[in-house]
Order: structure tokens, then sequence, then C-alpha cells
């Protein structure tokens, strides 16, 4: 059935049952969950080394673990001496036995774990982070501590199940020089001055959250609070010595996106959203509630470049943070998604042309990049080295597959589906099958193929166009060839606009192309100034159509 509304292309497909099973390699174990993280951290001038008691609050799925597994550096002479070294593991007062090798903290249970037991534990270490936790001087010359966990950093520093799968609440207990001021995740519950020169931080983040998202600022910030969102605090922490552009800068436009956000996709998660100037990201980096940015990003000038690394991070809050994806072979529900709905805040908030601007931008992108790779695929076959986590592909493809659907499903369905979406996954962990299970729902087609061709499959669409007007006949001929090299072919709706002499609005018919090559009669009572296939840039594809004689 092919329908047209809103000039959208609505379309269902028909298709065999397709099952998909691809996950990482990260040893997973469902009788695990991690409800809380305790950190408290003592930090220093005098030497990067850091010392951590950290609590762990863990609720057992399922009974008979008799190991509880984290994620943690172990300091080595191939880190040079770097990394983080355990003096004592506790559970209700009493020490466990635990083996420390390479990046893993085994600690043995006394006895076998029972179906919904709630344990904590204690791990006591200290040592200089390799990486995870940059401790270095910022572009000002001055000290400062900031982390870097993406994707799988923070066991650097960090006692924690460093994947995405297990998500948890914090708290950071932090004991700084008090020169210093100190920002997190969540809610400042204290801040109190030790009076030996040192001064106690304490943040909560009361909504569980995957370990790359916890975060860590300890600088001499400017500090403001900017105004309320649905009565949260938006703030701004940048160096002292950049108070004035980076006052100006981080005001706009934090709270029109999350206006936007709010309204068109669901609730916001946090307790605050802080923009946090930073020296341990190229770019910006999406940490729940409190989104750290390159240092060069603040200039004084709200330049479009920095206002766009702006909205994608705080999109990244809904997804990516609220909705996490489950597996790191779904990276593109994080970074496609934000994506995506950067530019669509773009279209909102700066009009439709600058939207198509952005689109075609990362077109030419996707392009460049697949004749470079014309293997790679979005959903990752159960990845393994994740230095390979994500390319420009991951945002870019990502971002034009979510714009072919909402084209396939029309504009009122998708958002429906996304607004179903992330309520249905909203603080929980989501599958790319959990989202097309939504869209479907909300759209009534089956949306198999279009997923198996554009997420699992690798290559992009390319097409040859011919198209020819018999005067007698009163009939046009369109032939449209897929001629993309070494892939199946593709199933997708295309629009087609037709422009009849000495008018400027054009006719459009969708076609649906499936074949090496298809052939579509329409019965026209004029010869066409011109074709366009796609003029509303509704598909990923190269495209040619010329003229020829039928």
């Amino acid at each position: 059935m092919l329908l047209i509304k809103n000039g959208l292309l609505s379309l269902s497909i028909l298709v065999l049952s397709l099952t998909f099973s691809f996950a990482d390699k990260y040893p997973k174990n469902p009788k695990i969950d991690i409800l809380n993280y305790a950190f408290r951290i003592e930090l220093s001038d005098e030497t990067d080394e850091i010392k951590c008691e950290e609590t762990i609050d863990v609720s057992y799925l399922g009974e008979g673990v008799n190991v509880l597994r984290l994620d943690l550096t172990k300091s080595s002479e191939a880190l040079e001496g770097k990394g983080m070294t355990v003096s004592r593991v506790l559970s209700g007062g009493k020490e466990l036995d635990y083996i420390h090798e390479g990046d893993q903290l085994k600690i043995n249970l006394p006895e076998a774990s029972q179906l919904n037991q709630r344990t904590s534990y204690t791990v006591i270490y200290s040592g200089i982070p390799a990486t995870g936790l940059k401790i270095a001087k910022n572009k000002y010359g001055d000290r400062t501590f900031f982390s870097d966990n993406w994707p799988d950093k923070a066991r650097n520093w960090l006692a924690v199940i460093d994947h995405p799968y297990d998500k948890a609440t914090s708290e950071f207990i932090v004991i700084a020089p008090n020169h210093y001021q100190v920002v997190s995740n969540g809610l400042m519950l204290e801040e109190t001055d030790l009076g030996n020169g040192k001064r106690l931080t304490h943040w909560k983040q009361s909504i569980p959250i995957a370990s790359w998202l916890y975060v860590l600022g300890v600088a001499e910030f400017a500090v403001q609070h900017v105004d309320d969102f649905e009565g949260k605090a938006i703030q701004t922490w940048v160096y002292r010595q950049d108070r004035d552009a980076g006052f100006y800068d981080f005001a706009e436009p934090t709270k029109k996106a999350l206006e936007y956000y709010s309204d068109y996709i669901g609730p916001f998660s946090y307790e605050k959203l802080a923009n946090i100037q930073s020296n341990s990201v190229s770019g910006g980096m999406e940490a729940a509630s409190a989104i750290l940015y390159s240092e060069n990003s603040v200039v004084g000038d709200r330049n479009e470049r920095w206002r766009n690394v702006v909205i994608h991070e705080i999109a990244h809050q809904w997804f990516g943070n609220a909705v996490t994806e489950y597996d790191w072979d779904d990276v593109w529900l994080s970074e496609g998604f934000a994506t995506y709905f950067t530019s669509l805040f773009i279209e909102h908030e700066y009009g439709h042309d600058a939207f198509m601007r952005q689109m075609a931008s990362s077109k030419e992108r996707v392009l460049s990049f697949n004749e470079k790779n014309p293997d790679y695929r979005i959903v990752h076959d159960n990845l393994e080295d994740m230095s390979q986590v994500t390319t420009g592909q991951t945002y870019q493809k990502g971002s034009w597959i979510l714009h072919m659907l909402r084209g396939v499903v029309g504009t009122e369905n998708f958002w429906k589906g996304i607004r179903n979406y992330y309520t249905k996954y909203q603080n929980l962990n989501s599958t790319t099958t959990d989202f097309r299970i939504e869209m479907e729902a909300a759209s009534g087609m089956n949306l198999e193929r279009f997923f198996d061709q554009w997420l699992y499959k690798s290559g992009a669409l390319k097409i040859y166009g011919d198209w020819g007007y018999n005067k007698k006949s009163q009939e046009l001929r369109i032939t449209l060839d897929q001629v993309q090299k070494d892939r199946s072919l593709f199933e997708m709706p295309i629009q087609v606009a037709i422009y009849e002499p000495g008018k400027s609005a054009p006719t459009i018919e969708t076609v649906i192309i499936k074949s090496q090559s298809d052939s579509f009669t329409f019965s026209l009572d004029y010869e066409p100034e011109r074709i366009i296939l796609d003029p509303e840039s509704w598909v990923l594809m190269e495209s040619t159509i010329n003229k020829t004689k039928f």
C-alpha cells in the first residue's frame, strides 16, 4: 500500500521475517545489577595519584553467582607504573579475597548469591590513572582534573561494570585542595571546607546511567546559574579566565533545546543541566546532566560550530543517556539519533533551509566515506575492537537513516513512534530491534526490510535514470537502474518531480524501486520540461536522470 501524507512517503513493505542477533564481546552477567556506586576520591596538588574508597550496592537477579567481576585497570610496567592498585575489598566489615589482573577485578563471594539478594561491597584502591581521568594543566597553565570515560575508559580510575548494558546511580564525594570547585553528575548535596586546606564536595546522581556518562570536573571555575527549566537548574562552569566569554556562549540555545526535546520527545530525565569547559575532550561529551566541552569551545561569539555541538550534546541527554544502547553494536541509537535530532532542532529554531544544509552536508560525508569503506555497516557485527566503536558514518548515515524512516512512515507516525520508544525505554536500555518494533507499532507497517538494508548491510543507493515522452500515446516513461556496486538491491520509495512547461510547481509522483531496473509509465497530456528525482531529499542516494527517446 502506497500513501502520500503531507508530502511525505509512507510505504508498506511485506517481507519475510528477519532475525538479527548481534552482540559485542563484553562478558555480560544478567544475574548482576549494580544499583549504585559511591566514589569517595581524594585528589592532591602534590601528586597525580588518586585515592579511592568505593562502595558498590549490588542486587543479584539470580542465584549461584560466586564471583563479582568489575572492570578496573591494574598498575603495570606496560602502563609505566600507572593504573590502580587495590589494597582491600570488604563486605559487612569482613575482608574478601579478590584477584586483580589486567583490566579485571574479580571479587570472590563468601557464598553463592541468592535470588533478590542485595549486598554492598567496599573496594579501596589508589594509583595514577593511565587515562580516563586527565590530570594536567589547562590552556592557562592551571592544574585541572577532568574525566574522559568514552567509550570504556572509566575502568582506568573507577571500579565499575564498564559497559552500557548495566546502568546505575552514582555519588562522587571528592576531597580536593580548597582552591578548586568540583562538578559532577546530579545535584550537589554538600560542600564543606575541612579546615586543613581541603574541601569536600558531594554530588549525587539519582537516575541510573551508563559508566561512560559519569563525570568529574575539578578546576578553578567561574560558575553561573543561567536559568531554570521545569524547576531544574541550567548552569555554566568555565575557567575563571573565560568567565565573560563562557557565560555568553553557553547561555544560548541551552534552554530552547531542552524545551524542544522535552515537548517533542518526552521529559528530561536529570536533576540539572550544566555546560562545562574542560581540557579532556576535543569536541563535546554528553555526560548525563553535566556536559563537557573542549576548552577551545569558549570564544565569546556564539559561533554556529560550537552552537551545534551544544545542541548535539543536549540531544544526547535523551538518546544515549536516558535511552541507552544495550550493546555497543547498536551505538547508532546514541550517535545517529543525537545527530538527526540536532538537525531537527536546527530546523525548528533556525528554519528549513538550515536543516537542509545540515542534511546535504551529512549526505556528502556519507557518500565519501562509503567510497573508501564500501563494506562498512551501521550495526556492528559482534564488535571486538573498541577503537572502531564509532566512525563518522555512525553519526551521519545513522542520522540519514532516521530521516529516511521519517519519509517512509510519515512525520506524524515518526514522532508518535519516537515518543512511544522514549516512554518505554527512558532510563533503561534498548536495541535496534526494540526501536523497530515501536516504529512498526506507530506506523502499522512492516519495517524489517528497511532496517535490514540500511542498518545491517553496507553500501549506498546509486541510481541512473532516463525518461522519455511519447506525444502520440501521451505517456511519460521513467526507467531507474540501481547501479551501486557489490551489494544487494534496495527497496525504497522515491519521489519524482515532473515539471510542466510554464509552471514553477511540479507534480509529485511516488515510485517504488526494488529491482536492478524498474520502469514506470504515467499518462500525461504534456511533455515535461524536466524531471527531478527525490526533490525534497528524503533518500540517501546518488542519482542522475537524463532525457531520452521513448
